[in-house]
């Protein structure tokens, strides 16, 4: 099991947002919560993995996912399963979604 945090400069999150929870942690998955954060230009993402000695892999996606959307002042949890690095873009963006109510 790994623990880490990244905190990663983001444009600000400019619509309103809401706590979100995405996906179930089971073989193969993982679950997302979004949540407000404290400095509105950082996302900060805690990442609780089975797997070990993947953190470049998941620096690299939380990277592409906060160039795709504005992530600043979010806080975002990660409890995660052993999920590929595509099924780890579409639950951030999917509990991304839910946290906007679909406004981005």
């Amino acid at each position: 099991m790994e623990r880490f945090e990244i905190t990663l400069d983001a444009r600000p999150a400019g619509a309103a947002r809401r706590s979100a929870l995405c996906g179930v942690v089971a073989s193969g998955n993982l679950e997302v919560l979004v949540e407000l954060g404290q400095d509105p230009a950082a996302c900060t993402v805690e990442v609780s993995t089975s797997a070990d000695g993947f953190r470049d892999i998941w620096e690299a996606v939380l990277a592409d996912f906060v160039e795709r959307h504005p992530a600043g002042g979010l806080r975002i949890s990660i409890n995660d399963a052993g999920a590929t690095p595509a099924v780890v873009s579409l639950r951030l963006a999917q509990a991304f979604e839910d946290s906007t109510g679909g406004a981005a």
